[in-house]
């Protein structure tokens, strides 16, 4: 594939994916692509498919259904693969026996496209020392240091799966914030995949929502706020505001209403209240409504 076709191929093209576990469907034919160059937020409750859609997409799990990523078919080119495909979960995860210069050593063996220099030169401008080991770093630390070890690799794909949890705010923006800075440009390609919607957000160029194996929302960021709007609805709208069939309501002190709507123009919802964009939480609260119960 030449370099022209390289860039405008999807990334990823999914086709009809099915896995089962005992008796649940964790994969319900589900259809996807993800173009080049994008930030891809891939979003669910527990349970709803996402950890097994990224097992997929690694070959780390068998199923039913088309799957090519980077041009290659995940079940039988999974070594190939992995030269392009970087993956990383929890960062907070990282032995604590394990010195700075280990961790750097093991990725470099295991990786074709790591780059030491680039991690040592990530590392030079941190308090971070060959010696030192992850017991006696503090959590910025650890952070720190995966992330230099994320950005020396030079994959086409990064796969992030809950990548900050057990991190307090600060240290979980500052991930986001250098993984956009220093690492993404548009030869890459990353998804992620969180609980923390809002501190996301502000990165991601599309967002796809997983309910039950299937993919209940897929659409870039700059197009949700042309179709979903909020409405603040006083009392004496109400009727007209639900004759216009919102897809979620919720109550607000001193008689307010909260509706959201689904490709209704924003001209005709201005004359029922006050209107926003809603954010991304908030529309996954009203997509998953019943998820939990």
């Amino acid at each position: 594939m030449n370099a022209a076709n390289q860039a405008t191929a999807p990334v990823i093209r999914a086709r009809g994916l099915r896995k089962a576990y005992k008796n649940k469907l964790a994969l319900d034919g589900t259809s996807f692509e993800v173009a080049p160059g994008r930030i891809l937020g891939l979003i669910g409750p527990n349970g709803a498919g996402k950890t097994t859609a990224l097992k997929a997409i690694l070959g780390l799990i068998p199923f039913e259904g088309q799957l090519s990523v980077l041009g290659r078919d995940p079940r039988t080119e999974r070594d190939e693969l992995m030269n392009d495909v970087c993956f990383i979960a929890d960062v907070a995860v990282l032995p604590r026996w394990m010195r700075v210069r280990e961790a750097i050593e093991f990725v470099s063996g295991v990786h074709p496209r790591f780059d030491r220099g680039r991690c040592e030169r990530f590392l030079h401008g941190t308090q971070l020392k060959p010696q030192m080991r992850v017991r006696e770093m503090s959590k910025g630390m650890i952070v720190q240091l995966h992330l230099a070890l994320v950005m020396a690799i030079d994959a086409r794909l990064l796969v992030l799966d809950e990548p900050t949890l057990g991190l307090d705010i600060l240290y979980r923006k500052q991930f986001y914030q250098r993984l956009l800075e220093d690492y993404f440009d548009e030869q890459k390609t990353i998804i992620v995949t969180t609980h923390q919607v809002e501190e996301i957000e502000h990165i991601l160029t599309d967002v796809m929502f997983i309910r039950d194996g299937r993919i209940v929302l897929d659409a870039p960021m700059e197009d949700l706020g042309d179709r979903y709007v909020e409405v603040l609805v006083n009392a004496e709208q109400l009727n007209a505001a639900r004759a216009l069939q919102p897809v979620d309501e919720r109550a607000l002190p001193f008689g307010k209403t909260v509706m959201l709507f689904d490709g209704v123009p924003q001209a005709q919802l201005a004359a029922l209240g006050e209107t926003r964009t809603p954010g991304l939480a908030d529309l996954f609260v009203a997509t998953m409504k019943g998820t939990y119960a």
